[in-house]
């Protein structure tokens, strides 16, 4: 039998659902529950899986937290995935619309380059864990690392981050971040904040907002 495979759960995932327990109880697996800086599952250290169901998703998303959580997510240096869990009836149920679902799924890959796992239930959520789990462990298929653009520094990583929202790219990225300072600042500036930037203008500030910051009206069906 090999080495166990290692995952860290955080506390608060723990407490809110039952896969850490169910994850407990596999021989082949060691698991600590702690709380975690970012993602609610770390994988042998290499991966960070954040479990958002149906409900939180949306509030996060029409609150304006959704892109600042993600952009923590995005700065730490590992690879980083988000589970969206539940079924198709809880999307009908709260009234969004399939454009509004694939607009904040589409800036979470090519804004932020976290991937985004469809789960239906808490159960096919722990089967994409295993899963997640067992890939890295494989030695004829080792786990997809991040661009080496990351040893570059932090800064380089937050200024792809930033590049990619339509309308921005690196230059612009560079001024926001001298501006601001951080990714977090700038999602949640103010459009005239952003208007301040050297080559942003109000048009622009009001598109970048626009993109962190959907109002609640495009999600109602």
């Amino acid at each position: 039998m090999g080495e166990a495979i290692r995952i860290w759960v955080d506390d608060r995932e723990s407490r809110s659902s039952g896969i850490a327990e169910k994850l407990q109880k596999m021989e082949t697996l060691s698991v600590v529950v702690k709380r975690l800086r970012t993602g609610d599952y770390l994988i042998e250290g290499k991966v960070v899986l954040e479990r958002k169901r149906v409900r939180d998703f949306l509030e996060s998303l029409k609150e304006g937290r959704l892109f600042a959580q993600a952009s923590r997510l995005a700065a730490q240096p590992m690879r980083a995935f988000l589970i969206l869990e539940g079924p198709v009836q809880e999307w009908r149920a709260a009234g969004v619309t399939r454009e509004g679902i694939q607009g904040a799924m589409t800036m979470l890959s090519v804004a932020f380059g976290i991937p985004v796992l469809r789960s239906q239930s808490e159960e096919e959520s722990l089967k994409l864990l295993l899963m997640t789990a067992r890939q890295l462990q494989a030695p004829a298929k080792p786990p997809v690392r991040k661009p080496v653009h990351r040893l570059r520094g932090k800064r380089a990583w937050q200024i792809q981050i930033l590049a990619g929202i339509p309308k921005v790219g690196p230059i612009r990225a560079q001024r926001m971040l001298d501006r601001f300072g951080t990714i977090e600042a700038i999602v949640t500036a103010t459009p005239e904040d952003l208007a301040e930037v050297d080559g942003i203008g109000p048009r622009t500030a009001q598109h970048i907002h626009w993109a962190v910051h959907e109002s609640q009206e495009p999600y109602r069906a």
